[in-house]
């Protein structure tokens, strides 16, 4: 059997058409979805071609697609979305996020209009003083171009992959808010109304058993494409080698994709290797990068 790499991988795979077909070869390029005794391909255009693996007779793994700053901004439009803070406001194309402090993402301000720029900073400034925050902005990859000089902090990979992927776990339960045991298992001091809130989608957290918690959330973004994000996912430190985060994750693809969503993504801190690893693990790809920046450092 054709060795395949990693699920999430965009390949060029070549394979038999039925017999007496014309020509009796044909190849398909796109993201591999899932393995098995049958294989599943999602194509640039987005159809899905499913083909029985003893019929592949080459398989190239490709680098990724080149992205366009579009595809960053939607789904970085959607990102924003599923972890909105409880107070928000747009101001000259910049999505402004506040939630008492309680996490850098649902506190920062990040560019997602094409006409956001430097000069609304000194707004962005005074929106988090008055709430007695340090105004974070959180800048993904070419959406705004800052001084070399400005001091970053917590450089986030962000990672992608198309849906859908993993199954219903019976061992993973899902609810639309966190328990009490949830809670405890994050080990996160975030309120209840940081987690579940989300604009224009549906959130939900899973545990599993007294191992693992995790968060997800389908938002849309302006192209229309619809978007999971994981996040919030902990595996407790006697569970770290069986595999429960992989089962966690997988039964929160299985749900997002049942809520519509066509891809997923995941926000990793730059040097937390082991989530990376899981990740690609899953079928992730690095797609681009995000950093916070203090507004005063970059206010002209």
């Amino acid at each position: 059997m054709i060795a395949l790499p990693p699920v999430g991988t965009r390949v060029s795979l070549r394979y038999r058409r039925p017999e007496g077909s014309v020509p009796p070869l044909t190849d398909v390029v796109g993201h591999l979805l899932e393995t098995g005794a049958r294989l599943r391909v999602r194509s640039k255009s987005g159809d899905v071609v499913e083909i029985a693996a003893e019929d592949v007779v080459a398989v190239r793994a490709l680098t990724a697609a080149p992205v366009r700053a579009s595809q960053i901004r939607a789904m970085e439009h959607a990102a924003a979305l599923a972890w909105p803070g409880t107070e928000r406001q747009w101001l000259n194309g910049w999505l402004l996020r506040s939630s008492g402090g309680q996490s850098h993402r649902a506190n920062s301000a990040v560019p997602l209009g094409v006409e956001a720029t430097v000069a609304t900073v000194p707004a962005i400034v005074d929106w988090y003083a008055q709430r007695g925050q340090t105004p974070w902005l959180a800048v993904p990859d070419r959406l705004l171009s800052l001084p070399a000089a400005v001091p970053a902090h917590l450089e986030t990979i962000i990672m992608v992959r198309d849906l859908p992927a993993g199954r219903p776990d019976p061992a993973v339960t899902l609810a639309p808010e966190p328990d009490a045991k949830w809670l405890r298992l994050y080990e996160r001091d975030v309120s209840t109304d940081v987690l579940t809130a989300v604009v224009d989608g549906v959130v939900t957290f899973a545990t599993r058993d007294d191992a693992a918690v995790g968060r997800a959330a389908v938002t849309a973004a302006p192209d229309g494409s619809r978007w999971a994000g994981m996040s919030a996912v902990r595996v407790v430190d006697a569970h770290r080698r069986r595999g429960h985060a992989r089962e966690l994750c997988a039964a929160l693809m299985s749900w997002a994709s049942a809520q519509g969503a066509q891809h997923c993504y995941v926000q990793v801190l730059a040097d937390n290797a082991a989530a990376i690893g899981l990740y690609e693990q899953l079928g992730f790809t690095a797609q681009h990068r995000a950093r916070y920046y203090n507004a005063v450092d970059v206010a002209p």
